[in-house]
């Protein structure tokens, strides 16, 4: 993913070096156990006591930023997807092709409804086709795709509507678990919506656009696309159109900030969100609760805990996508991908404790993303036992992590944000 504005288990466009993988920096930079505060008062909602066959508490770790997220002498820039840029290179195709011109400079919209404009590196046209490229600029969020050359080509065809291809350096996908079908290129649904928008926003003829990246296979070769099953090149992701640098010393400035911030209204509830898209989910929850109660919090859980509890807050509520679950239920409270990985089996002992046979707990076990966990739920009629299971984890994790000062509820959001899906308060469930 291009940075944590991408909360799903998808590929990820970052140096294979900053994957999740051990730590062989200093004893300061590895994962310690969190101490967590002093007990509080009893938890309002005790748990039943583990029985022989329940898994023990996981241990509390906070891994500690990479070096190179620890300080910055400047405010961090934001940057764009590749989807952004995708879509900005086809529309000005698009438009070079219908009217036979070279092409500068190109406006689209973003998924917020914003307009952005992007200068055209190069445009070449004929009665065929159009070709443009934008290159893109990840800002400060670190990427193997920053200055890559998002290149469009744009045919007429007679059939209606817009088709869409990946050409050379756009990775296919291989194996389940994506969100995007075995053999299709690697090109999410927002992009995919943001591309075709673009090219109706200049003509209503059927059109042909393909995709690609121009060594797009050499820096796939420094992600972890291909043990995802994404083969032959990088993936064009986004879902906001936007790289925001989450995962940085900046972002967990931010979030401790934001929680100060509604502590200091005499609000005693927070709620702790991964992204845009599960914050739309969590203010549709809890609609009685004002806007400075919503925290992006984007990797740094264990730092707003923190904050929460040393504010005298009352109430945590946790609102997430399956792999961000997934890791604190592991008991791992800073989540930066460079630093944790989703631990498939303890899915797979979820997948058990909720009811599921051997079979099915192995197959999650084995499965290839959080995501496709997920999946697997969902086919065998077990995300909402599961995923009740895994919210039920999470919320022990998170009271144990602050102490026993707050209360905590927890729930699941499917992969478009729009629904809960499994929560620890059951009438969330099925909440759009």
């Amino acid at each position: 993913m291009n940075g944590p504005a991408n909360e799903q288990s998808q590929p990820v466009n970052r140096p294979a070096s900053e994957q999740s993988q051990p730590v062989h920096g200093p004893a300061s930079e590895q994962s310690q156990p969190v101490r967590a505060p002093a007990a509080g008062p009893p938890d309002p909602h005790p748990q039943a006591p583990l029985s022989p066959q329940e898994p023990q508490e996981p241990e509390l770790r906070e891994p500690d930023l990479p070096r190179t997220a620890k300080v910055r002498p400047r405010a961090l820039r934001t940057g764009w997807t590749t989807g952004t840029c995708a879509s900005a290179a086809a529309k000005a195709a698009a438009t070079a092709l219908r009217d036979q011109a070279p092409q500068h400079r190109v406006e689209i919209g973003l998924p917020s409804g914003r307009r952005v404009a992007f200068p055209v590196e190069s445009c070449a046209y004929s009665p065929q086709q159009g070709t443009a490229v934008v290159v893109k600029d990840a800002g400060d969020d670190p990427d193997v795709t920053h200055g890559a050359h998002l290149t469009a080509t744009v045919r007429w065809r007679a059939e209606p509507g817009v088709a869409l291809e990946g050409g050379e350096g756009v990775g296919v996908v291989t194996k389940p678990g994506l969100g995007i079908e075995v053999g299709e290129p690697a090109i999410t649904a927002t992009p995919r919506a943001m591309i075709t928008g673009a090219v109706a926003e200049v003509t209503a003829r059927g059109t042909l656009v393909t995709i690609s990246v121009p060594g797009g296979e050499r820096m796939a070769r420094k992600t972890t696309n291909a043990r995802l099953g994404v083969l032959g090149g990088i993936s064009i992701l986004g879902t906001t159109g936007i790289v925001r640098p989450f995962s940085t010393a900046s972002w967990r400035a931010s979030v401790e900030q934001a929680v100060s911030v509604m502590a200091a209204q005499g609000e005693r509830t927070v709620v702790l969100c991964t992204g845009g898209r599960t914050e739309k989910a969590a203010m549709a929850l809890r609609p009685d609760l004002p806007e400075v109660c919503f925290v992006e919090v984007g990797d740094f859980t264990g730092a707003a805990l923190r904050r929460a509890t040393a504010a005298g807050l009352d109430k945590v509520i946790f609102v997430g996508m399956a792999g961000k679950l997934a890791k604190l239920a592991a008991g791992v409270l800073m989540t930066h991908y460079t630093r944790s990985k989703v631990d498939l089996g303890l899915l797979g002992d979820v997948t058990t404790a909720a009811g599921g046979s051997p079979g099915v707990a192995g197959e999650v076990t084995a499965a290839n993303t959080g995501r496709h966990a997920y999946e697997i739920w969902d086919r065998e009629g077990l995300l909402r036992p599961a995923g009740d299971e895994l919210c039920r984890r999470v919320r022990s994790v998170l009271i144990r992590a602050a102490g026993g000062r707050l209360d905590a509820d927890v729930a699941l959001v499917d992969f478009s944000g729009q629904t809960v899906v499994a929560a620890t308060r059951p009438e969330w469930a099925g909440t759009p």
